[in-house]
């Protein structure tokens, strides 16, 4: 075993988890986790570790930004023709991870995925700053690219062409998706590894909670 990572240790003492004092709402208390989060100070506390899986089954994963729970569902947005999408179209399975180290805390949440409308994504695109908006039309997401200098030569392209647009067009390829969870997560780290874990579970429209050993 190596010990430069075997040695690393870390106690988790913060704070604990208990049934009685969660919200019956999966969602409330995932508001009341993420304000926290935001509140202490954390780096992009919206940032989740994003899972798909292939038609193939080949897992994958990827950091990304949440930008709002609406109607029950986690919203995020992403180039439709990158490798996630493709995953997303062909196995709407995923999972989110959001891993916030200094509450010792996380979320881990199992859903199913679909596109939101395009008049939401329009919404969100035309609220972005307008460099991102130029971004989203630049970047061919997950293709192979040959130099660095392709980017730039885009960048420049798509500057000039929306220089004086007052409004610049959301592409099609680019847009909003919604997981809808079938259970939430919340981990709290306790001492001596025997973590607190409370299981949200959707049963007949119903959220179950349960602890779950760690």
């Amino acid at each position: 075993m190596n010990d430069k990572f075997s040695h690393l240790r870390q106690n988790y003492t913060l704070n604990s988890l208990d049934e009685k004092e969660v919200s019956a709402s999966p969602f409330e208390q995932f508001h009341r986790w993420f304000d926290q989060a935001a509140s202490h100070a954390t780096i992009e506390p919206n940032a989740f570790v994003l899972s798909t899986v292939s038609k193939k089954g080949k897992p994958s994963s990827r950091t990304m930004l949440l930008k709002g729970v609406e109607d029950n569902g986690f919203v995020f947005f992403t180039n439709y023709e990158s490798a996630k999408s493709t995953d997303m179209k062909e196995n709407p399975q995923v999972s989110m991870l959001f891993l916030w180290l200094p509450l010792q805390r996380q979320i881990r949440i199992e859903g199913l995925v679909s596109k939101i409308s395009n008049l939401a994504s329009d919404e969100y695109f035309h609220s972005r700053p307008k460099e991102s908006q130029v971004g989203a039309w630049v970047s061919p997401q997950s293709q192979i690219i040959p130099s660095r200098e392709f980017l730039d030569e885009r960048w420049k392209h798509f500057s000039e062409k929306f220089h004086d647009a007052p409004v610049i067009p959301r592409p099609e390829h680019w847009g909003g998706w919604r997981v809808d969870p079938t259970s939430i997560e919340f981990w709290q780290g306790r001492e001596s590894r025997l973590h607190d874990r409370l299981k949200y579970s959707l049963d007949d429209n119903e959220w179950i909670i349960q602890r779950i050993s760690p």
